[in-house]
């Protein structure tokens, strides 16, 4: 009691023991004579969701201060998305609004997984008014950083030495709690097997009451806790009357119940009745509630109980989860139902209320509902449409294309032929959202054609988006093969003109998020090819859309995006601001994944703005090494960490990582990135003295780069890429073969113009512009529109329109006339 009265003087109290050592039996007891406001919250395995354990902590604090929390809880529905920028901000204004101390104390903290609630709670605490205390009991440290907080003198901690007892205080319990008259040497022997572990203790009393030989008995105490708690519960198990052991058996299965609860489950009629005798009895039966209304099982008692019914009567098990589920059904706990219909192999009624539930599932239980699907049959959903997609929804993000593939392609085919058996407004529904699965695998295997075919389609059954463009919105699963669209697809100019495209004829569309993934891809396309103010202008434009706020995997794109526009325009301080920004604005279970992309590409910011120092640091502490397994997911991660190695002087550990990374990059065709990497070979190989190597690595880039205009790629290197370019150009006119060179020189001389480098024999420009657009141009001077040059060139209307947008930007001119002055200027000729 004294050192929970201490936790007053702090902002945080941690009693922190595994199960047994009395955690909840202390907090209650001293909730009981504190002279605080106490608000309690009592967690379980299925509370494991940010908005659910928010409006806990909300009711809680309710039933102390009738009104509280009403502004937090119009916010609640809007989920973690929200929650550091609004939800907390907003119960912190109203805690502080409270004139007296009021104790928040959170029991069983550590069934609590998902990060984005540690984020949160982690906010809380260090902007938690002096009058309001955390408590927070858990069978493990907690998962939220407290360093600071102790440094600070803010964090309490309460541990297993603290609760276990003492030799004297186990002498009073055997005493004054038990009729049992044990000597101090017997009591000793207890402590010695026990280490003063209370549930020990107590279920010693109670199995020590039935013995017949006291003595003997405290010699078969012996092992480990857990050993001697299965000991123990099956002595007392063992000793109750047959009615009590149906009913422990029975009611195991709940994680919390109500008299109705276990007569349903039962079928025993005196439930309150058997609830308040185990409490008598002391049998690990924790109330809830003060009024005795709600139980709960002890974890160790639930845990010897749950596996005995399971092994002895299988049918019984299935029987009374069945009765479970149908209670929870009727009472409106969907999600604690379809736990129990699985559990009693009721299949049909789980994926009737998945159906029944799914849009919201989808959104913000995906992970619950991946686990359920995985366990159901797969002829139990055949004709559940929805229920199917999400489970190719789930094949693609596994990474299992081929299998998603095919069932996307007997799923169009079987839903095609539904038409008629369900209304128009379902059939629509079902078949947009197969067209979308349809254009993901179209994407996937790089064809941008059949992809914006199929989101026609998309279009014309489903105009407010499919569900599942939006799926796993402020998760990291997918990143890098759903989102980062020029990962993967080889072709810019096609990619150019399939984005413009859909952003063309969705932009207006208020709420419709799915056109953020391709603002960012877009934004980025523009950045590679140098049009620098387009770039950001677009990635302005997605950043101010209201509905991409929630998306951390459309914001982390635009973000990274807007921070190098920034670098190359020559604001670098804005450039640094947006990152950090970035890291402010997302909030995700998956946080520590998006906090490894941003922080690698601080690094490499870092990097190109002189820090070396600052690229050190991070290298310290990402817990990244030459030598980890590559990874498509990690590539970003990967490059950052052979730069940084590189720029660091361990240049022979960066050259290792770059050519595995090299190898799985060719393996997987990914042009983009395989791109990338030969570049910062090139420039580390260049630094080494290993001239000719560097520029055996650039060719290919330079090769490989040209098809598709690739620019920043190259001119992000600076001064040494400047070096490997004028070098390589000399090399080239120097070389025999230079009447058909493997890269053509006004390639090499335009990336040199973007360096701000003029090459020494071409002041005239004239060989700025490629073949294909000195025959655009000289179409152009003979009238022609882009059709009939589309026509003329056998090339379509949207390639037309990137090669006159390329001649633009080369000759800084903003039309047709501007265009042919200038070329006559330079002399240049078809």
């Amino acid at each position: 009691m004294r050192k929970l009265n201490e936790g007053m003087d702090v902002k945080l109290t941690l009693v922190s023991a595994q199960a047994g050592y009395g955690k909840t039996t202390a907090l209650s007891e001293w909730a009981k004579q504190c002279d605080a406001l106490v608000a309690w919250i009592s967690l379980d395995k299925q509370d494991n969701d940010w908005t659910k354990l928010w409006s806990y902590v909300i009711a809680s604090i309710q039933e102390r201060i009738p009104g509280f929390g009403q502004t937090v809880e119009l916010l609640l529905p809007k989920g973690p998305s929200a929650s550091l920028e609004t939800v907390i901000p907003a119960l912190l204004n109203e805690l502080n609004q409270i004139t007296g101390k009021l104790v928040i104390i959170i029991d069983d903290y550590h069934v609590i997984e998902l990060p984005a609630i540690h984020q949160s709670m982690l906010y809380l605490l260090e902007h938690l008014p002096s009058h309001v205390h955390l408590y927070i009991a858990s069978r493990t440290d907690l998962a939220i950083p407290t360093a600071r907080l102790l440094a600070k003198g803010e964090l309490h901690r309460i541990i297993m030495q603290d609760l276990r007892f003492q030799l004297d205080e186990g002498l009073v319990f055997f005493r004054d709690m038990t009729d049992l008259l044990l000597t101090k040497e017997q009591v000793t022997e207890l402590f010695h097997q026990t280490e003063g572990w209370i549930s020990g203790l107590q279920l010693a009393a109670i199995s020590l009451k039935r013995s017949d030989n006291i003595a003997e008995t405290i010699q078969q105490f012996s092992g480990q806790q857990h050993h001697i708690s299965d000991y123990l519960l099956e002595e007392v198990f063992h000793h109750q009357s047959e009615q009590v052991r149906s009913f422990l058996l029975e009611t195991s299965i709940l994680s919390q119940m109500n008299h109705s609860l276990c007569e349903a489950v039962t079928g025993q009629m005196n439930g309150q009745e058997q609830l308040e005798k185990l409490d008598q009895l002391n049998l690990f039966v924790i109330p809830l509630d003060e009024h005795r209304n709600w139980y709960r099982y002890h974890q160790l008692l639930s845990d010897f109980l749950q596996p005995l019914l399971f092994r002895t009567d299988p049918d019984k098990w299935m029987q009374v989860h069945i009765r479970a589920a149908n209670w929870m059904e009727n009472y409106g706990f969907d999600e604690k139902a379809v736990e129990h219909y699985l559990e009693g192999k009721q299949f049909a009624d789980a994926v009737r209320l998945i159906e029944k539930n799914l849009h919201a599932l989808v959104q913000t239980k995906s992970i619950v509902l991946m686990k359920w699907i995985s366990v159901l049959p797969e002829n139990s959903f055949a004709e559940k449409p929805m229920i199917e997609l999400f489970y190719i929804s789930v094949l693609l993000g596994v990474g299992e294309w081929e299998a998603a593939f095919s069932r996307v392609g007997q799923a169009e085919i079987r839903f095609q032929a539904l038409q008629g058996k369900l209304s128009d407004v379902e059939w629509n529904q079902v078949m947009g959202n197969i067209y979308f699965f349809c254009s993901v695998v179209s994407y996937l295997q790089k064809d941008l054609e059949r992809t914006s075919a199929y989101f026609e389609l998309v279009e014309r059954h489903v105009p407010e988006g499919s569900l599942f463009q939006t799926m796993g919105r402020n998760r990291y699963q997918g990143y890098a093969s759903f989102d980062d669209h020029l990962a993967i697809i080889h072709d810019l100019h096609a990619a150019d003109a399939f984005l413009l495209k859909w952003i063309t004829a969705w932009k207006n569309k208020k709420e419709y998020p799915f056109i953020g993934y391709l603002y960012a891809s877009y934004s980025k396309l523009l950045y590679e090819w140098n049009r620098l103010d387009e770039a950001e202008h677009y990635a302005n434009e997605v950043l101010g859309r209201k509905d991409v706020q929630p998306f951390a995997r459309i914001l982390i794109h635009i973000g990274i995006s807007a921070s190098r526009i920034q670098q190359a325009q020559g604001n670098p301080e804005r450039a640094a601001e947006l990152l950090a920004q970035l890291k402010q604005q997302i909030d995700s279970p998956d946080y520590k994944l998006f906090m490894m992309k941003i922080e690698a590409e601080q690094a490499c910011l870092s990097l190109q703005q002189g820090s070396l120092q600052a690229a050190l640091d991070w290298l310290h502490r990402c817990g990244l090494t030459h030598t980890d397994e590559v990874s498509l997911n990690r590539m970003a991660e990967h490059l950052a960490l052979a730069k940084v190695l590189v720029a660091c002087e361990r240049t022979d550990e960066g050259l290792y990582l770059l050519e595995r990374l090299y190898r799985l990059l060719e393996a997987e065709d990914h042009l983009r990135d395989r791109i990338k990497v030969l570049i910062v070979q090139s420039v580390t190989l260049q630094r080494l003295g290993q001239t000719e190597a560097a520029q055996l690595k650039l060719e290919i880039a330079l090769q490989l780069g040209e098809p598709q205009g690739y620019i920043r790629s190259f001119i992000d290197e600076g001064t040494v890429m400047a070096k490997l370019l004028t070098d390589y150009l000399k090399a080239q006119k120097a070389s025999s073969i230079s009447n058909n060179p493997p890269v053509s020189l006004a390639y090499v001389k335009q990336l040199l113009q973007a360096l701000n480098i003029r090459a020494e024999d071409n002041p005239s420009m004239k060989d700025i512009l490629t073949e294909q657009e000195k025959k655009i141009l000289l179409l152009i001077s003979g009238g022609l529109s882009n059709k009939e040059i589309a026509h003329h060139l056998s090339i379509t209307g949207e390639t037309v329109k990137f090669h006159i947008k390329n001649v633009y930007r080369k000759l800084a001119v903003n039309n047709r006339v501007q265009a042919l002055q200038r070329a006559n200027e330079l002399k240049i000729r078809a």
